[in-house]
């Protein structure tokens, strides 16, 4: 597996990993399903995992994603020593829904959970503040974060849902490696507000989440015809090109794809082999 540095932090993990969202919201695999999957990852090289405290399906599940992830790596027969875990905290999941929480007390709390939840032996290898509280600053949400840092809970912080101008506030609180936001062929933002830009001058890694565009429009790739051409003439399918295409954009992008089935990482791991010619990338470019 192709690997790539996180930030300038000189640890390289492989260049695409794993989103753990799907096995732990509504409509999930059962365990058993899901931890096959994540031990399907490790053997094809996989070494980045996201996940979440709010990868859950309300909040009495909280922290879900983060345990089986961890007991996917405690009994997982291979080496592990290289593997990487990005977690998220400050969404709130009441009733299944997404709400924003940044208040500093909660933050606080919730490392600890994240901390316990992923093992509790060694520091969390990345901690991201999920999305901006408009109810406090950057500054006030992120001081426990630091807190975290110097007290050997958080070895590495990012942020996920940030402008150019939060990044750098956050920035001037604690160091920041990785930016996650989102970016697809339907929600190419980054491209145009700066981020991505910002992140390949800094030296940060950028997480694009939700890359085939969530549950709901996935399915709708097959409907743009640029893709569903490459996709046929290359013999791979769309999440491919998707893949692809995102990777050609930026040095500084690395894929996180959701999985809850086996075959569906391995198709995306599958995606590092494949390139994009300039004018590939023009043509879905123009065609989204």
């Amino acid at each position: 597996m192709e690997t790539k540095q996180l930030g300038k932090t000189g640890i390289f993990v492989s260049a695409i990993g794993l989103g753990g969202m799907p096995m732990s919201i509504s409509n999930r695999p059962s365990e058993s399903e899901s931890i096959q999957v994540i031990y399907r990852a490790l053997d094809l090289g996989i070494t980045f995992i996201d996940t979440a405290d709010s990868y859950c399906k309300d909040e009495s599940d909280k922290h879900h994603n983060e345990r089986l992830i961890h007991k996917a790596l405690t009994s997982y027969k291979g080496d592990v020593g290289q593997v990487i875990v990005a977690t998220k905290g400050g969404l709130m999941r009441p009733d299944g829904n997404w709400t924003s929480n940044g208040n500093p007390e909660h933050l606080r709390q919730t490392i600890r959970v994240s901390f316990e939840a992923l093992g509790g032996a060694k520091p969390i290898d990345v901690w991201q503040y999920h999305s901006p509280d408009t109810n406090y600053t950057i500054e006030e949400s992120l001081a426990p974060v630091k807190e975290a840092v110097e007290a050997g809970l958080i070895r590495f912080v990012g942020v996920s849902n940030f402008s150019v101008e939060q990044i750098k506030r956050a920035r001037d609180v604690v160091d920041i490696v990785s930016v996650q936001n989102q970016y697809s062929p339907w929600q190419r933002q980054p491209e145009n507000d700066g981020v991505l830009k910002y992140c390949e001058q800094q030296g940060l890694t950028f997480l694009p989440w939700s890359p085939f565009g969530g549950r709901r429009r996935h399915q709708g790739l097959q409907d743009i015809p640029a893709i569903a051409k490459l996709a046929k003439e290359k013999s791979v399918s769309v999440y491919n090109i998707v893949l692809a295409w995102l990777r050609s954009k930026s040095p500084a992008i690395l894929p996180i794809p959701g999985a809850s089935k086996v075959s569906s990482i391995e198709d995306s791991a599958q995606a590092i082999n494949l390139k994009l010619s300039d004018d590939e990338v023009q043509k879905i470019d123009q065609a989204t």
